[in-house]
């Protein structure tokens, strides 16, 4: 986390142990939707450096599981129930990794993913869209029937076909901004419930 002395939700994370001020976006959006539940199965994208774990990891308990993949490293939990996995979720090898550490299908998939910005605006669309539709295509592979997928995004152009694709494979969706959202950022979140598996029609 970079330090930022006027952040308040930088200092709880601090104080409360969580690894990143992410964490409470996902508590709160968690207490919004009920994404997760005790028992689940869940993989994070975009993990590192762990705060949506930490979050993850206690509420679906210890007879739940949670794996998170990212590009860069992450340290390891004293959580038993936290898997941690370095890859690239858009290559085939890591998905197969990501099934086989599972055992299988899951019930949720969260992603935090956001690509490195350069501020020009048509590049930057292009490089979160791509990271969405990723995404999107990782838990529609391992996402069991109603299964629920929360997603960050950035308000772009494309937004509107973006929800229909995800529209063809859950019987809900809703954007959704949560409080701990930084004021000048332009991200949001979709939430998806109630996962349909189009492979078995």
């Amino acid at each position: 986390m970079r330090y930022n002395p006027r952040d308040s939700y930088f200092r709880k994370a601090k104080q409360e142990g969580y690894r990143s001020r992410a964490a409470y976006k996902l508590l709160e959006l968690q207490q919004r939707f009920r994404i997760m539940k005790p028992e689940d199965s869940v993989v994070d994208l975009g993990a590192a450096p762990g705060g949506w774990l930490q979050v993850a990891a206690k509420l679906v308990g210890e007879k739940g599981r949670v794996l998170g993949v990212d590009l860069q490293p992450i340290a390891a939990f004293r959580e038993k129930n936290i898997i941690v996995l370095r890859g690239d979720i858009t290559s085939a090898e890591t998905r197969e990794k990501i099934t086989a550490l599972m055992g299988g299908r899951v019930d949720c998939v969260l992603s935090d993913l956001a690509p490195r910005l350069t501020g020009i605006r048509d590049t930057d669309t292009a490089r979160c869209l791509e990271l969405n539709r990723s995404a999107l295509s990782i838990a529609t592979a391992l996402l069991k029937p109603g299964g629920t997928f929360l997603v960050k995004s950035f308000v772009n152009d494309e937004l509107q076909a973006l929800t229909s694709e995800i529209k063809k494979y859950f019987d809900s969706v809703q954007r959704t901004r949560p409080d701990a959202t930084r004021q000048r950022s332009s991200e949001f979140y979709f939430f998806a419930r109630d996962f349909k598996d189009r492979r078995a029609e």
